[in-house]
Protein backbone atom coordinates (compact mmCIF):
# COMPACT_ATOMS: atom_id res chain seq x y z
CA UNK A 1 0.00 0.00 0.00
CA UNK A 2 2.86 2.07 1.35
CA UNK A 3 4.26 1.68 -2.56
CA UNK A 4 1.66 2.53 -4.22
CA UNK A 5 0.99 5.60 -2.69
CA UNK A 6 4.35 6.16 -3.27
CA UNK A 7 4.24 5.61 -6.66
CA UNK A 8 1.04 7.80 -7.18
CA UNK A 9 2.87 11.03 -5.68
CA UNK A 10 5.66 10.25 -7.77
CA UNK A 11 3.46 10.03 -10.44
CA UNK A 12 1.73 13.46 -10.07
CA UNK A 13 5.03 14.96 -9.40
CA UNK A 14 5.70 14.51 -13.00
CA UNK A 15 2.49 15.51 -14.43
CA UNK A 16 3.17 18.89 -12.63
CA UNK A 17 6.72 19.41 -13.54
CA UNK A 18 6.29 18.03 -16.95
CA UNK A 19 5.01 21.22 -18.35
CA UNK A 20 2.65 22.48 -21.05
CA UNK A 21 3.22 20.56 -24.33
CA UNK A 22 4.54 23.36 -27.13
CA UNK A 23 1.54 24.75 -28.33
CA UNK A 24 0.78 24.31 -32.11
CA UNK A 25 -0.65 27.78 -32.72
CA UNK A 26 -4.19 27.26 -34.27
CA UNK A 27 -5.60 29.57 -37.32
CA UNK A 28 -6.03 32.46 -35.53
CA UNK A 29 -4.75 34.65 -32.80
CA UNK A 30 -8.71 33.74 -30.99
CA UNK A 31 -8.57 30.62 -31.98
CA UNK A 32 -4.70 30.17 -30.38
CA UNK A 33 -5.69 32.11 -27.52
CA UNK A 34 -8.82 30.07 -26.75
CA UNK A 35 -7.20 26.60 -27.17
CA UNK A 36 -4.04 28.10 -24.64
CA UNK A 37 -7.37 28.83 -22.77
CA UNK A 38 -9.03 25.60 -22.70
CA UNK A 39 -5.61 23.79 -21.17
CA UNK A 40 -5.97 25.65 -18.27
CA UNK A 41 -4.00 28.96 -19.08
CA UNK A 42 -4.24 32.41 -17.97
CA UNK A 43 -3.48 34.65 -20.97
CA UNK A 44 -1.41 37.66 -20.96
CA UNK A 45 -1.59 39.74 -23.95
CA UNK A 46 0.39 42.12 -25.76
CA UNK A 47 0.69 43.46 -29.05
CA UNK A 48 2.05 45.57 -32.10
CA UNK A 49 -1.10 47.36 -33.64
CA UNK A 50 -4.98 48.59 -33.26
CA UNK A 51 -6.15 46.49 -35.75
CA UNK A 52 -9.29 43.63 -34.74
CA UNK A 53 -8.08 40.46 -32.87
CA UNK A 54 -9.42 38.91 -36.06
CA UNK A 55 -7.14 40.43 -38.21
CA UNK A 56 -3.70 39.55 -35.38
CA UNK A 57 -0.85 37.48 -36.09
CA UNK A 58 0.57 35.09 -33.41
CA UNK A 59 4.33 36.07 -33.17
CA UNK A 60 5.00 34.59 -30.09
CA UNK A 61 4.45 32.00 -27.37
CA UNK A 62 6.35 32.76 -24.58
CA UNK A 63 7.45 32.29 -20.71
CA UNK A 64 4.68 29.37 -19.51
CA UNK A 65 4.75 29.57 -16.05
CA UNK A 66 3.06 26.66 -13.77
CA UNK A 67 2.47 27.53 -10.09
CA UNK A 68 2.25 24.20 -7.27
CA UNK A 69 1.79 24.40 -3.66
CA UNK A 70 2.15 20.97 -1.71
CA UNK A 71 -0.79 19.59 0.54
CA UNK A 72 -1.15 16.97 2.80
CA UNK A 73 -2.38 14.03 1.22
CA UNK A 74 -5.98 13.12 3.18
CA UNK A 75 -7.62 10.19 1.50
CA UNK A 76 -8.93 6.43 1.70
CA UNK A 77 -6.11 4.28 3.23
CA UNK A 78 -4.30 6.57 5.37
CA UNK A 79 -4.55 4.70 8.24
CA UNK A 80 -0.78 5.32 9.80
CA UNK A 81 0.79 8.71 10.77
CA UNK A 82 2.95 10.13 8.44
CA UNK A 83 1.83 12.44 6.25
CA UNK A 84 2.60 12.08 2.46
CA UNK A 85 2.71 16.03 0.41
CA UNK A 86 0.98 15.84 -3.35
CA UNK A 87 1.77 18.64 -5.42
CA UNK A 88 -1.64 20.86 -6.35
CA UNK A 89 -1.81 23.02 -9.46
CA UNK A 90 -2.90 26.50 -8.65
CA UNK A 91 -2.37 28.29 -11.60
CA UNK A 92 -0.66 28.42 -14.76
CA UNK A 93 -0.07 31.69 -17.09
CA UNK A 94 1.10 32.42 -20.46
CA UNK A 95 2.35 35.19 -22.62
CA UNK A 96 0.90 35.95 -26.14
CA UNK A 97 2.37 38.62 -28.32
CA UNK A 98 0.22 39.32 -31.39
CA UNK A 99 0.50 41.64 -34.48
CA UNK A 100 -2.02 43.48 -34.93
CA UNK A 101 -1.30 46.11 -37.39
CA UNK A 102 -2.58 46.46 -41.19
CA UNK A 103 -0.96 44.85 -43.76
Amino acid sequence: MRNTLTLAAVAAVGVVFAGPAAPAWADSAQATISQLQQQGYTVNLDRIGTGPISKCVVTNVRNPQTLTQWVPYAGPGRGDDRTILVPVLTSQTVSVSLDCSAR
